[in-house]
């Protein structure tokens, strides 16, 4: 497989978790992941990537996006076995790192792209927001992604100027990685996991952020509000929760502002290992539950610059902008002896 395929992740169940009934969360249904995934295969058959890969779901994402578009690239599906759950996208993430994929564009949230950042290798990610509460990817019309996504796989040139790296917490048990997470760690009062979203931040102890701006939502969110400015390049921030402080108020989810209380917040860098409240506690990674410490059990968190590449669409069009990709010369028709065309 060459380096101009370009891999499809799209997750049927972002977007649906338990925040919808307790926030106001956008509604990205099925349907409108159909409709996405049309508008980035037009992008990409624009720029002339010769073939997409799909992961295969259920719903059928993939297979109803084709129904009736007419476009020129090849459109197949990766040969794996569905379980219906986020190891699906890990799965496929994995597939095409090792089958050399150009790139992979996901549609879903912070929860699918982490699972897709878990095995993607150095394979560029272009992330398309459908989920709850989104920092990782972006809210980009398909169309558009579709190119910059052509642009980088069919240009690998492009690379130096279109791929930032973004950086990953490591969660880790004696010293040997457990888990990741692209945007935040939370540990939590609670230790089962019920419902998989985590939004009652009276349960929370303590927050580990890779990614925080004021102008973010969830838990990044608290972050940026009490630094007043986004993370700087390289950096992590841990807070610890708790009375006795001071209060943050904070959008912890779409339409949800709660008050925060806080009593301690630090920056750390690379290399450095915090080690997370001893157990019984739950950990959630980007907003979904995965991790229950149990009593004695000792976990730490890092920050790892080098996590997955992403694209950066605004750069990758200008980059192309800027080498003429977009412009056609006009055609010159001649004239016939005799006068005729």
């Amino acid at each position: 497989m060459s380096y101009k395929t370009v891999g499809i992740i799209a997750n049927p169940a972002s977007g649906k978790d338990i925040r919808r009934l307790v926030a106001y969360g956008s509604v990205f249904d099925n349907h409108e992941k159909v409709n996405i995934a049309r508008r980035v295969l037009l992008g990409l058959d624009s720029l002339g990537v010769p073939e997409v890969l799909f992961m295969p779901d259920f719903y059928g994402i993939g297979v109803r996006a084709m129904e009736d578009l007419s476009v020129s690239l090849k459109i197949s599906f990766l040969e794996m076995a569905m379980e219906g759950h986020q190891e699906d996208s890990t799965q496929a993430a994995r597939l095409l790192n090792e089958q050399g994929a150009g790139c992979i564009i996901t549609l879903g949230g912070d929860g699918t792209n982490r699972a897709v950042a878990k095995a993607c290798g150095d394979t560029p990610l272009l992330p398309l927001s459908t989920g709850t509460n989104n920092v990782f990817p972006e809210m980009v019309e398909g169309t558009l992604a579709g190119i910059a996504a052509g642009v980088a796989a069919m240009h690998p040139e492009a690379a130096g100027c279109c791929l930032k790296r973004q950086p990953r917490l490591e969660i880790k048990k004696d010293g040997a990685l457990l888990d990741m997470a692209l945007v935040d760690a939370a540990v939590s009062k609670s230790d089962f996991i019920a419902s998989r979203a985590v939004w009652d931040v009276s349960m929370l102890k303590e927050i580990f952020l890779a990614r925080a701006a004021p102008e973010n939502i969830g838990f990044s969110s608290i972050g940026g509000l009490i630094l007043g400015a986004p993370l700087g390049e390289g950096q992590g921030l841990h807070i610890v929760l708790g009375e006795g402080g001071r209060i943050v108020r904070a959008p912890i989810a779409p339409g949800l502002i709660r008050q925060v209380p806080f009593v301690s917040n630090r920056l750390f860098g690379q290399g450095e290992e915090i080690p997370i409240s001893r157990g019984p506690v739950l950990i959630a990674l980007d907003g979904e539950r995965e991790l229950v410490v149990r009593e004695g059990e000792s976990l730490s968190v890092s920050l790892n610059p080098r996590g997955p590449q992403v694209i950066d669409i605004p750069l990758a069009l200008g980059w192309a902008a800027e080498k003429g990709f977009f412009i056609e010369q006009p055609r010159i028709l001649r004239r016939r002896k005799g006068g005729g065309r």
